[in-house]
């Protein structure tokens, strides 16, 4: 049986329909190259025809030599009523540089009648002549079937006289378009397996939707049935609920199934293309996404935790390497005095459990969780906390003042200043900044100030920023606890803050991820 799946990445085009999504040229490059890099067979970067972004992306993608990928061009069939070589969808393709093509029709009678206006035979016919005539020009011609699970169910001799008029018109794929998302799987896999084993299509894609919550479930019973091309988006986003996450779908084929969707030396380059796409798109990172996201591997649980450290397999289906992951330990009250100490033991190999030391650290968590603190997610701060009651931190800077001001109503899109003033070994600093509001001015103030004496920190930026009220009962009194995210490009973490003051839980927890990122680049010279 052909084990190998094709895999077509969707993220540029159907990825950027996606609700607070936009790429620049330069956005759609990087991530066009990285794709690439992975081992990705088809990339659709856009439509030549809507818009000058993309016709500018195929003119600059013009110059670039990919390794792997496909770059493909998508529109759809001619238009009701026009010539081929008359349509200017069709010729933009054609003139866009690109080798493979993809264009999509309707498949479903409704949509032809009922949207487009046309009659079900000129639907045939466009179908046909807009594919002969990109193969006569010797393009791959990649045949998206639009609605076609929809319209299989409304009227099944009109969508199998849709893929009969592509594959006599030379389609190189012919994919099956979940188009509205609302297919189950036991319907895809019955559907699929007849088109494959009766009526014998050998040339079958899968592109599906998230609105039921079944886009991977359904890509991959496709690939079992005997389809052998699927479609998506890397990440998971587009249009309404999103595309099938191909992080998950080449996960699931290769690991689980045996199927060949990467090579195999790619496949542990999943978790950092994911994160790459992510932050090139900014989006904020599914945390609990499968396989790639920061949580898949991570365990809290103090008896999970002594599980997984005996043998992995108790609490995890694969090992997280295998994808690029890693396996969390988190830390916090019900984590276990073993799993603190295994972090106890990174700094000071020669303590145990029943040490005062250890002892010390446990009581000192425990309060401030109490207090309202989380370290489950705040890897930075907890090793801070370690430091601290091990006697092996010092600060690298004092705190002398900092003052924020509020401009309302402002006047430019500046609304707060911050005025820091520290020492760093006697040497005042005193600085002051504007920001999009009186966090963002702090962190502008204390990371200027900082900068004069540690050049390590300009290239750290916040990358997210959580608060959670803690004792809601108490309204605007209430505790908030404050979490940021800093990278400084190659790595991340996690450091908290908490305080009934937003601005001072905002302070201590940037000072945390200050003090991490000196203590991990002084780390990196010794």
């Amino acid at each position: 049986m052909d084990k190998k799946v094709y895999i077509f990445d969707s993220t540029l085009r159907d990825g950027s329909q996606a609700q607070g999504i936009s790429f620049s040229v330069v956005d759609k490059i990087k991530i066009t190259k990285k794709l690439d890099e992975l081992g990705v067979d088809y990339i659709e970067a856009g439509n030549p025809n809507s818009n000058p972004k993309d016709r500018e992306f195929f003119n600059e993608i013009k110059d670039y030599k990919f390794k792997h990928a496909k770059i493909c061009a998508f529109g759809s069939t001619r238009r009701p009523g026009l010539k081929v070589n008359e349509d200017k969808n069709l010729n933009d393709l054609v003139n866009s540089g690109a080798h493979t093509v993809c264009i999509f029709g309707k498949a479903w009678d409704f949509h032809v009648v009922d949207i487009i206006k046309t009659s079900l035979e000129e639907n045939l016919n466009m179908i046909k002549e807009s594919i002969e005539y990109l193969v006569g020009l010797k393009k791959e011609v990649i045949f998206d079937a639009e609605h076609f699970f929809d319209g299989y169910k409304h009227n099944r001799e009109y969508a199998l006289k849709v893929l009969y008029t592509a594959k006599k018109a030379g389609a190189n794929w012919i994919v099956l378009c979940d188009t509205n998302g609302g297919t189950l799987p036991n319907e895809i896999q019955e559907i699929s397996k007849y088109l494959v084993k009766e009526l014998g299509f050998d040339n079958l894609g899968i592109h599906c939707h998230n609105d039921c919550g079944m886009a991977v479930a359904n890509s991959v019973v496709g690939v079992q049935s005997g389809i052998r091309h699927v479609q998506g988006t890397f990440t998971g986003f587009g249009e309404r609920c999103g595309n099938a996450n191909l992080s998950t779908i080449i996960a699931n084929l290769q690991l689980k199934l045996d199927y060949k969707a990467l090579p195999d030396e790619k496949l542990e380059y999943l978790t950092p293309t994911y994160n790459y796409i992510c932050e090139v798109s900014n989006v904020i990172p599914d945390e609990r996404e499968a396989y790639v996201g920061n949580c898949a591997f991570a365990h809290k649980g103090g008896m999970h935790i002594d599980a997984v450290k005996k043998n992995p397999i108790s609490f995890e289906h694969i090992s997280p390497y295998k994808v690029g992951n890693e396996r969390k330990i988190l830390m916090s009250e019900v984590a276990g005095r073993g799993t603190i100490l295994s972090a106890i033991k990174r700094l000071n190999p020669s303590l145990d459990k029943n040490s005062e030391e250890t002892k010390s650290i446990m009581k000192r968590l425990k309060e401030l969780e109490y207090a309202g603190y989380q370290f489950e997610g705040a890897e930075g701060s907890f090793e801070l906390l370690v430091r601290k009651e091990l006697g092996k931190f010092k600060p690298s800077f004092e705190l002398i003042e900092y003052k924020v001001i509020i401009d309302k109503p402002s006047t430019t899109d500046h609304s707060a200043t911050a005025m820091v003033k520290i020492k760093v070994n006697g040497v005042l600093e005193i600085t002051a900044a504007d920001g999009k509001g009186p966090v963002n001015a702090l962190d502008n103030a204390l990371r200027k100030a900082l900068e004069v004496f540690y050049k390590d920190l300009s290239n750290v930026y916040l990358r997210d920023y959580k608060v959670r009220v803690i004792s809601g009962n108490k309204a605007t009194s209430a505790k908030v606890r404050v979490l940021i995210e800093s990278t400084d490009g190659v790595s991340t973490w996690t450091t908290v803050g908490v305080s009934y003051d937003i601005i001072e839980a905002s302070w201590l927890a940037l000072v945390d991820s200050v003090e991490y990122k000196l203590i991990r680049s002084n780390k990196e010279d010794n």
